[in-house]
């Protein structure tokens, strides 16, 4: 298990009255996340319900008197400095954390804000490489950290459309806006419904502890890299068909959630076959999260979780998302009684698996599951069991 996030901000804390001397003035939390269901929807205009989880990011720091950046990384035991007014100038350095801080500054100062510089020390418990958005954390915890420092008065959905800027433009992965959206708007005990066409979105009320149920987070041990995976060919995929159905319905489509599964089904087979795949999980996906919302607002979780389920079977085989070890942490997971539904979370490659289950059998899970898994795949699992947060909030000290 990871250590608590309470004491992340101890460590961060005295990792900065060590390292500059003086206590920090500002402290930023902003949550990682796990989408219970609607993958790779978000990008393409569809529907989303992710919720904010109790594993953050952690920045203490406090404003200088001139343009210098000094920040130490307590993970990576690795420090950053600069000058914000040469900051498009300096070439990123290789270390991804000190680009994330980097991308997250530019992309501030082309939108017009005006930044102080800052001495700063980052922490944090979200896995990275696990697929529960450790990097769309980091960008608004940077993001939310400015808008208070220099009282910039941004808003929290204009955070999330900074750091998705930042990540798209800087770090070169063509995300979509969920990951900086539930990490800067999430809610307590409830999971947000985004249309990510609009940026709609409302608040549904989990209730999992009346329902004496968990949110259980496996984190498979094989590490991904979105910049170096498939993402982006995904999207490009996504794109392709969009174009190609546009000529064959005659009409116009922004997007795929400008088309039904029935006509869709209809032109199916004069798209390309690997596009027609793609095309196929993300208008499913869709719907399936508009059924998951209803199912949990009628406290349907079985329902819920055959959901999942069917989730998980589209991104392995029509997103092609999925690897062998999490389809075997999958298959283990769903047929363990008292799981309700299971499947992938994240933008795939490996990363975590995301479980709805019964308290009572979380231990028993635990126990047999990831040592089976374990066993059979030749991988370390991290259990995580989770509790929905609040988006990104900033404390003075």
């Amino acid at each position: 298990m990871n250590k608590l996030a309470g004491s992340q901000t101890d460590i961060a804390i005295d990792a900065f009255t060590t390292r500059f001397k003086q206590a920090p003035k500002y402290l930023v939390r902003a949550p990682g996340r796990v989408n219970l269901i609607g993958e790779h929807t978000d990008y393409n205009q569809g529907f989303v319900f992710p919720c904010a989880i109790d594993r953050e990011m952690v920045i203490v720091a406090s404003p200088r008197d001139d343009h210098r950046v000094m920040v130490h990384s307590v993970e990576y035991h690795e420090d950053d400095e600069f000058d914000l007014k040469e900051i498009g100038k300096i070439p990123a350095p290789e270390r991804q954390w000190a680009n994330y801080l980097r991308s997250v500054l530019s992309t501030l100062q082309k939108r017009g804000y005006r930044l102080s510089g800052f001495n700063a020390v980052l922490a944090g418990n979200v896995p990275q490489g696990a697929g529960l958005s450790s990097s769309a954390a980091y960008e608004v915890a940077v993001a939310t950290m400015c808008n208070g420092i220099d009282q910039l008065n941004i808003s929290s959905k204009d955070i999330a459309l900074i750091a998705q800027q930042a990540e798209n433009e800087f770090i070169g992965v063509q995300c979509g806006i969920m990951d900086q959206f539930i990490s800067a708007l999430g809610e307590a005990d409830s999971a947000l419904m985004i249309d990510c066409r609009s940026l709609d979105y409302r608040a549904v009320p989990l209730r999992l502890e009346e329902l004496a149920c968990s949110i259980v987070i496996v984190n498979s041990g094989v590490q991904r890299g979105l910049v170096d995976s498939e993402y982006n060919a995904r999207r490009n995929q996504c794109a392709e068909g969009v174009v190609a159905l546009s000529r064959l319905t005659g009409r116009a489509m922004e997007s795929l959630r400008d088309i039904e599964l029935a006509e869709f089904e209809q032109h199916a087979a004069a798209l390309d076959a690997t596009v027609a795949k793609r095309c196929r999980h993300v208008v499913t996906e869709n719907k399936r999260v508009t059924d998951a919302v209803a199912c949990l607002e009628a406290s349907n979780l079985d329902d819920f979780g055959l959901l999942m389920n069917a989730s998980h079977a589209s991104l392995r085989d029509d997103f092609a998302v999925s690897c062998p070890e999490i389809d075997t942490l999958v298959e283990l997971s769903q047929k363990y009684e008292g799981v309700l539904g299971a499947r992938i979370t994240g933008g795939g490659f490996g990363g975590c698996t995301v479980a709805i289950m019964y308290d009572a059998v979380v231990e028993s899970f635990i126990d047999t599951v990831v040592p089976e898994y374990e066993s059979l795949c030749h991988k370390q699992a991290s259990v995580y069991i989770c509790r929905a947060m609040s988006g990104a909030t900033l404390l003075a000290l």
